[in-house]
């Protein structure tokens, strides 16, 4: 019987266990991936799917509707059995999202960033943003937390217990020992002459083959690394655009998340990090799993 799993279903959900469900998933064979695109005028019907040998498959289909006065993004995860192909369960696509993207920043944070971080920065306050404060505050429950955004913070700081809101997103960057960023910037924000070594920096908004966070001068002086070089090297512009412009080569993305078991992801104490989440519907197939099995339990 196919299972129905409620955005609700998130109160029985783990930051630090997703990360830990994420890591297996990347022990077993490499995923294989697909998106489709259908359009009509403004509006966009997105299909991702995987397939992991040992794990089962899983289609997400994503709904783009800008013109909604509600939400504009909709859709819904179709998880399925690995032996039988048969529907286990239908999840709700918010909770997949929300729980993935942050899940998969806060992975990378756990190998890359420095050991007990003291000041956590968020640029942005969206959605996204709000689940980047459970996921590091869960994560490093030691840290303090500032929040910044171009139009004003203080919204979000007030909705976040131990969340302070900047105005000055230079002075911001120099304070802090992780930046995680999640905006819908097209041009660089953050600039490389800000950092400093033994930060680590964790890029989540540019989603899109013209979208950057970062600047050239971040990606040459950190040591970078994503989660997928399938999914982010050819596709999304904070990758993209410097490889094309010959800013980076193919080399200097250090590792993926297939590269955790071997050492291959991993810092050195003054290394300045650079993690771009990209994504991906083989992360989704990990997350609707693990939401499936806490779920069950």
């Amino acid at each position: 019987m196919t299972e129905i799993i409620p955005f609700g279903a998130e109160a029985r959900l783990d930051w630090l266990g997703l990360t830990e469900a994420l890591a297996a998933g990347h022990r077993l064979p490499r995923a294989q991936v697909a998106d489709s695109f259908l359009k009509r005028a403004d509006d966009t019907l997105l299909t991702r799917s995987a397939l992991i040998d040992g794990l089962g498959m899983a289609v997400k289909a994503a709904t783009i509707f800008p013109h909604n006065q509600g939400p504009t993004v909709n859709g819904g995860v179709m998880l399925l059995d690995d032996t039988t192909g048969v529907m286990e369960a239908i999840v709700d696509f918010h909770l997949v999202t929300k729980w993935k993207t942050a899940a998969d920043s806060l992975l990378a944070a756990r190998h890359l960033a420095p050991d007990n971080p003291e000041t956590i920065l968020i640029v942005g306050t969206g959605n996204v943003a709000a689940s980047l404060r459970e996921a590091y505050g869960a994560g490093f429950p030691g840290a303090r937390f500032l929040v910044w955004n171009r139009s004003g913070a203080g919204d979000f700081a007030a909705r976040h217990p131990d969340t302070t809101a900047v105005t000055d997103l230079a002075q911001a960057v120099a304070q802090a020992d992780i930046v995680t960023s999640a905006t819908t910037a097209k041009t660089p924000i953050l600039r490389g002459d800000w950092l400093r070594p033994g930060q680590h920096v964790d890029l989540i908004g540019a989603f899109r083959a013209d979208m950057r966070e970062a600047d050239d001068r971040a990606l040459t002086r950190a040591r970078i690394f994503v989660d997928s070089r399938d999914t982010t090297m050819h596709h999304i512009g904070e990758i993209k655009i410097p490889l094309e412009a010959g800013v980076i080569a193919p080399g200097d993305i250090l590792g993926d998340f297939y590269d955790l078991a071997g050492g291959g992801f991993a810092r050195q104490p003054e290394d300045i990090t650079l993690f771009k989440n990209g994504g991906g519907a083989h992360l989704d197939l990990m997350t609707a799993r693990y939401i499936l099995e806490c779920w069950r339990a």
